[in-house]
């Protein structure tokens, strides 16, 4: 069997590319030293959200320290922290912007989030915000007793619920219930809270579910037919 010849001297790092069937024929020599990676620069777009200029009501104080920021109006106070990837800036408008710190796919998820947290802080402590449910079923009704909400849902027993601090419940027509208060996340948490106890159905829509809520509905099963 034929060999390279003994004057060809190849580098050790070389990778080599060979034809023929019986004779080896050199093709082609490349160094291995210059095949790697070609790396891109990929540009995050910025927020469209995150951009928006947030307006700060005459009736609301601001207290602005790095990364923190209180906001203090006639309804109540709310803090809000910021992580290391976005910052809050008071223009001489007195508006206020949040930027980007670094060009980072998380950065740019954080700045249209953080800036909405803070323009609901801020329209929480001046104007408030609530959060509306309808109940939906034979004898369903909800009644405020004090710092309670007592509901019939269809148990042997009424759902008896401690309205948060900060939160007030309001019912209308014994089926319309109304969670107002300045924080806008506990408004939503305590209001899921309440529909998690019947969920709408989705057959006859019996159940709890908000007033902007669509319900989808299922066709129940006909009869046999004869």
């Amino acid at each position: 069997m034929a060999s390279l010849s003994p004057s060809l001297h190849l580098p050790c790092n070389s990778r080599i590319g060979f034809l023929g069937k019986s004779q080896g024929i050199l093709l082609r020599v490349i160094p291995a030293g210059r095949v790697g990676f070609i790396r891109k620069t990929v540009e995050c777009k910025e927020s469209r959200i995150g951009k928006k200029p947030i307006e700060v009501p005459s009736n609301v104080t601001l207290t602005l320290e790095e990364q923190f920021v209180k906001a203090k109006g006639p309804l109540g106070e709310l803090t809000l922290n910021y992580p290391a990837e976005v910052k809050v800036v008071k223009e001489e408008t007195g508006k206020l912007r949040v930027f980007k710190t670094v060009e980072t796919k998380r950065a740019n998820q954080m700045h249209g989030l953080f800036r909405t947290l803070t323009d609901n802080i801020i329209v929480g402590v001046s104007k408030g915000f609530d959060k509306r449910l309808q109940l939906v079923g034979v004898g369903y009704r909800a009644t405020v007793e004090g710092k309670d909400l007592v509901m019939n849902l269809g148990f042997s027993h009424p759902v008896r619920m401690a309205v948060p601090e900060g939160l007030q419940v309001k019912v209308e027509e014994n089926t319309r219930i109304i969670v107002s208060g300045y924080d806008k996340s506990e408004i939503g948490q305590f209001a899921a809270t309440i529909k998690k106890w019947r969920p709408p159905e989705p057959y006859k829509g019996k159940g709890i579910r908000y007033q902007d809520e669509i319900v989808r509905r299922k066709e129940g099963k006909a009869g046999k037919k004869k």
